[in-house]
C-alpha cells in the first residue's frame, strides 16, 4: 500500500538526495496489514457494521452498478464524479484476490535516508473520512 502523498515525498527525496542518482527504490507505506483488520475500521467510517468476507469478482459484480451510483450521488448530494472516475475494479480484484501477503522491502530506501512511514489502517480511515467530508462518497 502506498499513499500518493507518501510517494510524492519519496520522489522529492530521491530527486534531491545525490546518493539516489541512478538508484531504484521500493516505496510503500512501510507497514504491513491484513484486510480482515481494516474492514471493520472502514465500516465504522461509514457508520455501518462490517459484513462477512465475500469472495467475488468486483469487475463482474460492479458491472451494472453505474445507475445505482448515480442514484447515490443524487440522494446524498455528492460531487458528480462518474462511477469509472473513482474506481478501478480490475485493480480491486487483484488487491483483494491475492491469497498471499504482499511484502515489499523498503530497506534500501531507509539505508539511503528515507525513513517516512504511513500507518495504512489509519490512512484508510483518514482518507475515507476526508472523502465523505468532501462529498465524494456518501
Amino acid at each position: 500500500m502506498t499513499e500518493s502523498s507518501h510517494l510524492a515525498s519519496a520522489l522529492r527525496w530521491a530527486a534531491t538526495e545525490p546518493r539516489c542518482a541512478n538508484q531504484a527504490f521500493n516505496i510503500t507505506n512501510g507497514d504491513y496489514f491484513r484486510w480482515c483488520n481494516v474492514w471493520p475500521k472502514i465500516a465504522a467510517v461509514f457508520e455501518m457494521p462490517a459484513g462477512d468476507v465475500q469472495t467475488i469478482s468486483l469487475v463482474a459484480h460492479m458491472a451494472d452498478k453505474e445507475a445505482l451510483w448515480d442514484q447515490l450521488v443524487a440522494k446524498h448530494g455528492l460531487k458528480p464524479y462518474r462511477f469509472d472516475e473513482l474506481v478501478a475494479w480490475p485493480f480491486g480484484d487483484y488487491v483483494f484476490g491475492c491469497d498471499w501477503d504482499v511484502m515489499t522491502s523498503t530497506v534500501k530506501a531507509r539505508q539511503y535516508g528515507f525513513h517516512d512511514v504511513v500507518d495504512s489502517e489509519e490512512m484508510f480511515v483518514r482518507l475515507l473520512t476526508r472523502f465523505r467530508a468532501e462529498r465524494i462518497v456518501p
